[in-house]
């Protein structure tokens, strides 16, 4: 099974159950409501240090229900899940139109050797990272670099998402600037009236362990070691789902703040699956049983981190080739 019939297998399973989507997405926001209070007001460092962390984590798995509901997988067409997730996008640097641009565009064009760049990490091959001025290779580089996933929260998500968006096209991006000056607005705000540390712990450092583990998982999900890529000419949707999108082996308690994202192939298969039948999905159609894995390991993560550019040769990601030698 493959192709178009792959796709159309896995149709059955983007019916959304509306009670089951709505109490995940109401105790979801409860408890990032809860780990939020306790990470403002707690009296003992230690405490509000791990309920910012927790809180770090549950933004993340809010941020998979509305990825969902972007896609239309979850509460469609619901106005409450709207105006929530709206909010939900400029409280956490993600504005909705800004996003939704370049991530539709990303499921469109994943794993393509030109075209992939937009709403995700670029792609070289070995030839035009040779070929390339000094000045694309730093960008490249740069955009690629563990440093860049760490602190994600000012290089993707406050300069990426909102100020190179809306500087771009003001016009289309205009959430992007609420976002910002929304941001900017919150940790003055509390900082004036509550004091820094209210600041930190409750928005601030919950957002940065969010953006950085959320930036990772968008690495790991399409730059692993099986990955296939493909010119533009030979490239077919069903493909790039089955072979260049990983899956993220993780236990249950990683698969409850990552909203099981991890089972990206089935997502990029068919992207109106709500997140809870992903597994479901995966269990019934064989095609989905036997995709390229990674995980959470340490392990695994050095190994993504060191994939740089795509060897056509060797039909894998390499690290950056060594310069050759000057001749004697």
């Amino acid at each position: 099974m493959e192709g178009n019939e792959l796709v159309a297998a896995s149709r059955q399973f983007s019916a959304e159950n509306r009670a089951r989507s709505t109490w995940y997405v109401l105790s979801t926001f409860a408890l990032l409501a809860a780990a939020c209070a306790v990470a403002a007001t707690a009296p003992w460092l230690p405490v509000r240090i791990a309920a910012s962390v927790l809180q770090g984590l549950l933004i993340v798995r809010a941020f998979i229900l509305s990825h969902d509901f972007q896609h239309g997988a979850l509460l469609r067409r619901s106005k409450w899940g709207k105006a929530l997730f709206t909010v939900y996008g400029l409280l956490v640097l993600t504005p909705p139109r800004a996003w939704r641009q370049t991530h539709n565009y990303h499921h469109a064009n994943t794993a393509k050797i030109v075209g992939a760049q937009i709403g995700s990490y670029p792609v070289m091959t070995v030839e035009m990272w040779r070929r390339a001025p000094k000045g694309r290779r730093w960008m490249y580089a740069a955009a690629r670099h563990p440093l860049n996933i760490l602190f994600g929260y000012l290089t993707i998500f406050l300069f990426g998402m909102c100020l190179s968006s809306f500087v771009r096209k003001p016009k289309e991006n205009y959430d992007s600037l609420i976002a910002l000056l929304l941001h900017v607005g919150l940790v003055g705000g509390l900082t004036w009236f509550f004091g820094f540390d209210v600041a930190f712990f409750a928005l601030v450092l919950p957002l940065i362990i969010a953006c950085s583990f959320g930036a990772y998982l968008f690495y790991a999900q399409h730059n692993f070691p099986d990955i296939h890529i493909e010119p533009r000419q030979t490239w077919t949707f069903h493909r790039a789902a089955l072979e260049s999108s990983s899956y993220m082996r993780c236990g249950p308690v990683m698969s409850y703040f990552t909203g099981d994202i991890g089972l990206h192939h089935v997502h990029h298969l068919n992207a109106s699956i709500p997140f809870y039948r992903l597994r479901e999905a995966m269990a019934a159609i064989p095609a989905l049983q036997v995709p390229p894995a990674t995980s959470l390991h340490p392990r695994d993560i050095v190994a993504c981190l060191k994939l740089k550019v795509w060897d056509p040769v060797a039909q894998r990601m390499v690290p950056f080739p060594e310069e050759p030698s000057p001749s004697a």
